[in-house]
Parts: structure tokens; C-alpha cells; sequence
């Protein structure tokens, strides 16, 4: 991927920053199909991903992007690794991982670097990578794609982490899975900011 590429994106149409944070929907990863961001979209996506705080400068995150073929190859193996861990593990858990990583045409896998720090310490850069993982969901919003931020076991199984790379001093903060929404994702009821605040006094 050359940044260069970004000059290929056409320019997003203004918008109030406030109303893309307020018109912000999770859309199930199941109702995310084709066509997904093309090299330079994702680049772009991942250069608006990138402005986040960063106590210390540290950078503690990095993507690695799962799509095409290799979604289908993850899942299999998820689905062995699950039926042998389990042998009366039932076929429907058996299936859902099989198909984990199928739905959405692009997976882009948050991952935080948590390695020994004198100054800045884990859980602040974990939030970082955590930041991250939003800004990326509202920059694939921004140019009128779908996302969802997903986890479940894979994120936190060892097994995994090897299997795409991650050292033992990473993590991962999120799998975003990104594509076309075949619906438009419905408004839930959001909570009242009002029941949320307290004001300290001594």
C-alpha cells in the first residue's frame, strides 16, 4: 500500500462533526456485503483511524486486515480449533465460528502494543488502540460503508494471536468488520446524558 493512494479518494462532503458522531449506527456484521473499501479508501479510513490521543507519541496500535479468501481460511480454522478443544461442542457453536469472519467483505483487526513502558502505562495506550477502533468506525461511516467492532473469544485466544502475527506483548482491541450495509441500521434508545453527570465538591 503506497500513501500515495490517498490522493485517489475522492473528498468526503462536508458535515457537522457533531451530527457524524450523533448519526453514528453499528450495522451487523451479517448485513455488510460487497463492495468493501478498495486499497485507497482503506488507507484513507486508516489515516482518519490514526488521529487519536496518544499520551507519549507511542503509536500502540497497528492493523492487520483480513479479507477475500482468507476470511474463509480463519474461519476454518476457528471451527477446528473449537471442535477439537470441545469434542461435544454442538454444530451450531461449531458453524458460527466457521462463518465468524465470512459476512463482511473486509475484517481490519485493531491491534494494541502493550510492551514494557517506563512512562505511559498499558492501560493508556490500550485506550488509545480502543480510540482507534471508533475513529475507524466513524471514518467507514464517513465514506458510506457499514462497521461493526466485534470481539468475542478469537480476540483474547493466544491460538489466534499467532495465528495473525501478534507478539505476547499485544493485544487485540477490536476486529472491525467493514463493508456495504444491505439495510439501514435502525436507532436504538441512547442514554441520557443528564443521569450520567455528577458534579464534584469538596
Amino acid at each position: 500500500m503506497s500513501p500515495t493512494h490517498l490522493d485517489d479518494v475522492p473528498p468526503v462532503p462536508p458535515v457537522s462533526l457533531l451530527d457524524a458522531l450523533d448519526e453514528r449506527r453499528s450495522v451487523p456484521a451479517r448485513q455488510l456485503g460487497t463492495p468493501a473499501p478498495d486499497e485507497a479508501t482503506l488507507l484513507r479510513m486508516l489515516a482518519s483511524a490514526c488521529r487519536v490521543p496518544d499520551h507519549g507519541k507511542r503509536v500502540p496500535w497497528r492493523f492487520v486486515s483480513v479479507q477475500g479468501d482468507a476470511r474463509l481460511a480463519l474461519g476454518e480454522r476457528l471451527a477446528t480449533l473449537t471442535a477439537s478443544r470441545d469434542p461435544e461442542a454442538a454444530p451450531a457453536a461449531i458453524e458460527k465460528d466457521r462463518e465468524r469472519f465470512s459476512h463482511a467483505p473486509l475484517v481490519v483487526t485493531v491491534i494494541a502494543r502493550l510492551g514494557e513502558d517506563a512512562q505511559i502505562p498499558g492501560q493508556e495506550r490500550l485506550l488509545t488502540a480502543g480510540c482507534v477502533c471508533f475513529a475507524l468506525l466513524q471514518a467507514a461511516q464517513g465514506l458510506g460503508f457499514g462497521a461493526s467492532w466485534l470481539t468475542g473469544w478469537p480476540a483474547y485466544d493466544r491460538t489466534v494471536h499467532g495465528w495473525l502475527g501478534l507478539s505476547d506483548d499485544e493485544a487485540i482491541a477490536g476486529f472491525i468488520h467493514i463493508g456495504t450495509p444491505r439495510l439501514e441500521a435502525p436507532e436504538r434508545e441512547r442514554p441520557d446524558p443528564a443521569t450520567l453527570l455528577t458534579d464534584w465538591r469538596p
